[in-house]
């Protein structure tokens, strides 16, 4: 009988300290190979220990921009199996390939790694009264949960994410990341503080084009998950940042609260804070703790989430976690190091020290946003911040 690794066993002691991330954004749309991110990274060297490095990637896919590109990792074959079944009954598969990798020292014990370029079969989207976003949402959760030794990297559209146990400019060789080009990257290097290095365990973590690098540590992980399992996500990875990723499908997507309005939520201001602001900011700060007190993030962390529009990077509401940014031209650059931000940009026109619970926010140009908004509404048009469940904002105005 073979003894299968017990991926969420927790760690028998801690190490507090390191984690790297990164983030890269040119808002003209133009392309950047994965060379960049790789390099951001590998400057950050010693913020991490081999236990984990990962990058997102968007508008790596062009010639599949209108298929859901899950990237898929098995620990064996009856798993891809049992997975590819699960894709035969709800999607209609129109590419399946290995994922393309390199031998690289220091990489071993890889899983399988696989990618499908697919989309939901047309009578089963209608029979579901789903939209395609929840319908994948759904295949998330249910192969994450059920189909033992399967994870799913990521599953959004015209992006992917690349991950693995090892330094992160390792897994960026690995992973032949040099020949992708995409208009904003993302990267990770990992310094496990409760749980095992595992490659499903490895940042960044993903749903849809959703993606979520994060240094520190999500105190607040068990409240925050078991508010999220009332919308329908599960929480299967045996790590805090899962739940950060899930928070903003849940604010952004499903209840399409403006993108500042997020961040609030998520880092929400000191309640001392709170009672120096205007009235009405007051009343709006108030209703988004009263409404999303069981989705604040607590602890100490810096984040960055990219999506298919930009990414927006933030801190904790003390700033426990370093994060510098900085713009050159139309590249916003954000990372845990200035060091990592100069080896890319050589003379940047601005660097700056992102203040605590202040998103940095970087949009590319063209793209179709696919938040709500990201500016600062006046209280009284705020009517999502009001009710308890499945909240919407799509009458606010919102000139972003």
């Amino acid at each position: 009988m073979t003894t299968r690794p017990r991926y969420r066993e927790e760690s028998s002691f801690k190490i507090h300290g390191g984690c790297g991330l990164m983030g890269i954004c040119d808002e003209s749309g133009e392309l950047m190979s994965g060379e960049d991110a790789i390099l951001a990274m590998a400057v950050q060297h010693d913020r991490g220990n081999g236990l984990g490095g990962g990058f997102a990637g968007y508008g790596i896919y062009p010639e599949f921009a209108d298929h859901f590109c899950f990237h898929m990792m098995y620990h064996d074959l009856r798993a891809k199996e049992e997975t590819e079944a699960y894709f035969d009954q709800h999607f209609l598969l129109d590419l399946a390939e290995p994922m393309p990798t390199r031998p690289v020292k220091g990489i071993t014990d890889a899983p399988l790694l696989w990618r499908y370029f697919m989309q939901p079969y047309p009578n089963k989207l209608e029979e579901s009264e789903m939209s395609g976003e929840d319908y994948v949402v759904r295949a998330v959760m249910s192969i994450n949960a059920s189909i033992d030794g399967a994870f799913v990297a990521s599953s959004g559209k015209n992006m992917g994410a690349f991950k693995g146990v090892g330094y992160p400019e390792e897994i960026g060789h690995y992973f032949r990341l040099e020949e992708y080009e995409g208009h904003t990257w993302t990267g990770h290097n990992r310094f496990p503080t409760n749980t095992p290095g595992w490659w499903g365990g490895a940042h960044p973590f993903a749903l849809l084009d959703w993606t979520i690098v994060h240094n520190g540590e999500i105190s607040s992980y068990g409240i925050n998950s078991r508010y999220l399992e009332q919308f329908g996500y599960k929480c299967t990875l045996g790590t805090d940042t899962e739940v950060a990723a899930y928070l903003f499908d849940l604010l952004l997507r499903r209840h399409k609260l403006p993108l500042s309005l997020a961040c609030k939520a998520l880092a929400s201001p000191l309640w001392d804070e709170i009672d120096r602001m205007p009235k009405d900011e007051q009343d709006v700060m108030r209703s988004l703790r009263a409404v999303y007190g069981p989705g604040m993030l607590n602890g100490p962390f810096a984040i960055v989430l990219g999506f298919n529009g930009g990414m927006v990077a933030l801190n904790d509401r003390i700033k426990l976690r370093p994060l510098v940014a900085a713009r050159k031209g139309t590249k916003i650059m954000v990372a845990s190091e200035e060091s990592a931000i100069r080896a890319v940009m050589a003379e940047p026109d601005l660097v700056w020290t992102p203040k605590a619970g202040e998103p940095v926010i970087a949009r590319v140009k063209g793209m179709d946003w696919p938040i709500h908004g990201d500016l600062h509404l006046p209280p009284s048009e705020i009517s999502c911040a009001v009710t308890g469940t499945e909240q919407s904002c799509d009458s606010v105005e919102v000139n972003a």
